[in-house]
């Protein structure tokens, strides 16, 4: 299928490893030029040279703090015109009411929501004036599966997909498409630090962390690539009639809840 996505600009926050590397990947693969976004230098240039050799686009890089004060309108500024955009940088720490503190609480929400928030307010106003855009906020299904040994991180995620629903409900009407895409557990650095942090709580044995993982749809956690393809099909014209509106994508974890 092709997704007529050759040529667009995308812009991708949290780019330098995890989904955020394998967004890049996706999007070059397509044809698309890339505004890569991370505190990490080092490591978008190395990704950047990959991917211009690989797939002859043109890929720019931007070490950046999303925390930072004025962060998306240097994002904004330094990227100009864009046809998408991928809010995907920060993670919120996972703990209990009483193990994240307020500081830690705030330091994490200053990139992932109020980060979010700032650059779809930095490029929607650009994309309404240029005709039109796609922008997409990688969440998480924390936000419908409420965890108390993950308060910071489902509150957060909640607020955003509310925001995405509530920005996306009229984003149609300037030519704009707003969604937010929860993934469940992803096969990341990050959830296997997570489910080692769990098995040391539970049996005070970080190596039986693999059982927790086996507990999963299919007996795994969803691979990158099976999330970052969807936010290629819903970048792309081919998804063109969606706003406003989440989409899970987590082997059913979230519709196996009951009372």
């Amino acid at each position: 299928m092709d997704l007529q996505l050759r040529g667009q600009k995308v812009v991708i926050t949290g780019a330098s490893q995890g989904i955020g590397e394998g967004l890049a990947e996706v999007f070059a693969e397509e044809g698309c030029n890339l505004h890569l976004v991370a505190r990490s230098g080092d490591k978008l240039t190395r990704l950047a040279e990959r991917l211009r050799d690989q797939h002859g686009i043109t890929v720019v890089v931007q070490e950046q703090d999303i925390a930072a004060k004025s962060a998306a309108e240097a994002i904004g500024k330094a990227a100009g015109r864009v046809d998408v955009l991928v809010n995907n940088a920060g993670a919120i720490p996972g703990g209990d009411l009483w193990q994240v503190d307020r500081e830690r609480w705030r330091e994490g929400w200053e990139v992932k929501v109020f980060g979010y928030i700032d650059l779809c307010r930095e490029f929607y106003a650009a994309m309404k004036a240029a005709g039109g855009g796609v922008i997409l906020n990688n969440i998480g299904n924390g936000g419908e599966n409420t965890d108390f040994r993950y308060i910071a991180g489902s509150t957060g995620n909640a607020a955003l997909m509310a925001f995405s629903r509530a920005l996306g409900g009229r984003s149609l009407d300037a030519g704009i498409r707003v969604l937010g895409v929860n993934p469940g557990p992803v096969a990341t650095d990050r959830i296997v630090n997570i489910m080692k942090k769990r098995a040391r709580e539970q049996w005070d044995d970080e190596s039986r962390y693999v059982e927790l993982l086996a507990a999963y749809p299919l007996g795994r956690a969803a691979s990158v690539r099976e999330v970052a393809d969807l936010f290629a099909f819903l970048a792309s014209p081919r998804s063109a009639y969606t706003s406003g509106t989440i989409i899970t994508v987590d082997g059913g974890i979230t519709s196996r809840r009951s009372i």
